[in-house]
């Protein structure tokens, strides 16, 4: 296995920029889930209830795309807000493009996997289910990218947020452990799913072999 070498030059420069963009989209998306809060919080939840996600009801299927920016009390968002700015950014730095595309996937699995296990008469919203699926997504990542430094990324993001590993598991009612554990595991598959891919390095053709011929010999 080999693993790739410590990005430099323009590499280096090209990873800055989207670095930046990295920054201000979650800032944005952070702005925007907050901006929402406060719509909610004025109607009284209102949002959360209509746009949250119903288990196994056909007509809530759509809310696994709305569920996400919705949160049930200014704990729930204060405590989804940090997580989700640091596991985002480590998520995007490397591109912003397959960043939307690993959001993407999170959100579903995640929103499916609350429509599919979570328990009937129940209404789940929040970005916990995106957050542990970032988690999922930065430990993998550098395994399947062989990225020395997304590699480590990933083992200091594991060790500082161990305890973010209790989520995925059933813990106190009104807390949904199938929206972490479908996330995280979206996460991980979208490691794979985009990971970079290596051109096969095609060797040349073995070039024709110079014929040496002795120069005449003078009488």
């Amino acid at each position: 296995m080999k693993e790739r070498p410590l990005p430099s030059g323009a590499e280096a420069q090209a990873m800055i920029a989207e670095a930046r963009k990295a920054l201000w989209v979650m800032v944005g998306f952070l702005a925007v889930i907050w901006i929402v809060q406060i719509v909610n919080w004025a109607t009284d939840y209102a949002l959360s209830f209509d746009f949250g996600i119903r288990a196994r009801e056909l007509s809530s299927l759509p809310e696994a795309l709305t569920a996400p920016f919705l949160h049930f009390s200014w704990g729930h968002i204060e405590s989804n807000s940090g997580p989700l700015f640091i596991f985002g950014f480590l998520a995007a730095y490397r591109g912003v493009r397959k960043f939307f595309g690993v959001t993407a996937l999170i959100v579903i699995g995640s929103g499916l996997g609350v429509w599919l296990v979570s328990p009937a008469n129940g209404v789940t919203a929040g970005a916990s289910g995106v957050v542990l699926g970032y988690f999922g997504y930065i430990i993998v990542r550098g395994l399947f990218d062989r990225r020395p430094i997304d590699i480590v990324i990933g083992l200091v993001m594991a060790l500082c947020f161990a305890y973010q590993f209790t989520a995925l598991l059933p813990a106190e009612e009104g807390i949904s452990w199938q929206g972490h554990l479908f996330g995280f595991g979206a996460g991980v598959i979208g490691g794979w799913v985009f990971r970079e891919r290596r051109r096969k390095q095609v060797e040349p053709a073995p070039a024709d072999p110079t014929v040496m011929l002795d120069p005449p010999k003078q009488p």
